[in-house]
Formats: structure tokens, C-alpha cells, sequence
């Protein structure tokens, strides 16, 4: 049924996508998918952020990321699933799915924070928006 699976992957919350990771293996395994895993670095293209940082700080960060992706990804990934990183910029429930429409994403299986109503109101979560404005199924994994 899927054949394109897209996990998005925070890197700074060590353990955060553990249980998104172990339910699109078993999707990937069901359905001979391939996975892509997905990391955006936030804000780092918008005018004020960039004024901070030389253009060879935010490839440096890029490239970075990619690395800590990819070990992630051979830490995780089972040798036997096809898996494929990719590392974004800019607002991330945005580029999660302008990433999914790009790539043909069937499903996205995306870790949530366990948040109160009020941080959830003030601070938005990048699950919910990815829900409320994705054109493909997506399956929010809780904590």
C-alpha cells in the first residue's frame, strides 16, 4: 500500500523518534517501502538569522546535520531497508511537506511531543500542522 515513507527526525531529542522509527520499519517491511528520513534546521534561510551567520556556517550546519542523519539512519535502520536522508531549511512543518508532495510520500509517520494545551496554543507543534494540512495519510506517533 505505501511505497514512500517519510519520518522526520529531530536530532536534538535523543530518543524522541525511537518508536516513529521501529513502526515505519515494520510499514517498510510490510509493504517493501523505502524510507526517507527527513531533518529541517529551522529558520536558518529567513533574512534575520541569515544576517548572523556567513553563508559557510549554515552549509557547515547543513552538512553537519547530514552527517549526524546518516548515522542515525545506520544506527536504526536495519541493513535490509532501503533508506534515503535528507536534510531541509526553513519552517518545518512546510518543508516536511513540501518534501512529501516533491518526492511522491505516501505516508509520513511523525513523533509528537507530549505537550499541555497551552504550549500547544502558544508554540504550535509541527505533528499537528503537518495533520491539518497534509493531503496524504499520516501517522502521529506518541511518546
Amino acid at each position: 500500500m505505501y511505497k514512500n515513507i517519510l519520518i522526520p527526525v529531530d536530532l536534538n531529542a535523543v530518543g524522541f523518534c525511537d518508536k516513529a522509527i521501529a513502526c515505519a520499519i515494520w510499514h517498510a517491511r510490510q509493504n517493501d517501502a523505502q524510507l526517507q528520513l527527513i531533518s529541517v534546521l529551522p529558520g536558518m534561510n529567513m533574512p534575520m538569522v541569515a544576517s548572523y551567520f556567513p553563508e559557510t556556517a549554515i552549509t557547515a550546519m547543513a552538512n553537519d546535520t547530514r552527517s549526524q542523519l546518516v548515522s542515525f539512519a545506520k544506527q536504526h535502520i536495519p541493513t535490509d531497508i532501503q533508506v534515503s536522508v535528507h536534510v531541509e531549511q526553513g519552517k518545518p512543518y512546510k518543508r516536511i511537506l513540501k518534501y512529501a508532495q516533491a518526492k511522491d510520500i505516501d505516508l509520513i509517520i511523525i513523533p509528537s511531543h507530549k505537550r499541555s494545551k497551552l504550549n500547544k496554543a502558544v508554540l504550535g507543534s509541527v505533528a499537528a500542522k503537518v495533520v491539518e494540512n497534509a493531503n496524504i495519510d499520516v501517522l502521529v506517533i506518541k511518546p
